[in-house]
Parts: C-alpha cells; sequence; structure tokens
C-alpha cells in the first residue's frame, strides 16, 4: 500500500478544517498555507472531497469550506477512497477479483490478508481521533516496535 500525495493532502486539509471552530468555513487559501500544499493542487483535492460528500463548500466573504459531518465520523479510510479509491489493489484490481493458480495460488489470502489489516486501522480512525490526538493503542502499539521505523 502506498499512500499518495493527494491522499496525504486530502488527509491533512480534512484535519485543518476538523480543527475550525465551531464548523466556520476555512478558505483554501488558509488550508494551502497552514499546511505547505499548494493552493492550486489543494483546490482539486477540494473538489474531489466535496464531489465525496465530506466537504461542504460555502461561496462568499464569509464562505470556505468545512466538514459535511463530523470529525468523530470520518474515517481516514474514507478520505483515501474519495481521493485515491481502494485502499488496497493489486495491478489496479481488488484482490477478491484476481485469481491465481500453482505455487501463486497462495498470493490471494495473502492479499486479503494485507487488505483485511489496512482496513483495521484505517476504517477505525477518525478525523477527530487524530486532531485530538488520541489514536487507537493498536496505532501506537504498531508505530511503537522499532521495526517500523527502519526500511529494510
Amino acid at each position: 500500500m502506498r499512500i499518495s500525495a493527494r491522499a496525504d493532502y486530502a488527509v491533512r486539509a480534512l484535519l485543518e478544517l476538523a480543527a475550525a471552530k465551531d464548523g466556520v468555513p476555512v478558505k483554501a487559501e488558509a488550508i494551502a498555507a497552514a499546511q505547505g500544499i499548494p493552493h492550486k493542487f489543494l483546490e482539486g483535492i477540494l473538489t474531489d472531497l466535496r464531489r465525496g460528500r465530506l466537504v461542504i463548500s460555502q461561496r462568499g466573504g464569509n464562505g470556505g469550506h468545512r466538514l459535511a459531518a463530523p470529525a468523530d465520523t470520518i474515517t481516514i479510510a474514507d478520505v483515501i477512497r474519495v481521493v485515491d479509491g481502494p485502499l488496497v489493489s493489486v495491478r489496479g484490481a481488488r484482490p477478491p477479483e484476481l485469481s491465481y493458480t500453482g505455487p501463486a495460488q497462495s498470493l490471494l489470502p495473502l492479499w486479503i490478508a494485507l487488505r483485511a489489516n489496512v482496513r483495521k486501522i484505517l476504517d477505525e480512525v477518525t478525523l477527530a481521533d487524530v486532531a485530538e490526538d488520541r489514536l487507537p493503542d493498536l496505532v501506537h502499539t504498531l508505530a511503537d516496535d522499532p521495526a517500523a521505523w527502519t526500511n529494510p
């Protein structure tokens, strides 16, 4: 699994909205500046997030963007799926759509297990969890393993 720049920027943009006081709309320029995201790139991402019904846009002097639902109901997986599609794919296909033969036959359960583990984390962590620094214990346990921080 690879987290694209679009997905990283989308999550960071939505965290800015999650941190906004009382759901006050935040201008794209402010989000871009706060997170170091190229403004034009962010505009495209916000369009995707609006189409994916994660963001509401408001025009005018007091306009901007705000979350379409409470931050504790939007998971990180929701965001990634809107901007990048399926969390785990193999050659552009979802694992259940694949089939293998011979010695490669056991690849399918491996890809399914990978997808299940990615889902186990990203489907359970919400924008509120990240914005309020309350990541689940499982995330801390995995991140506390020194091997998690190295590239073999």
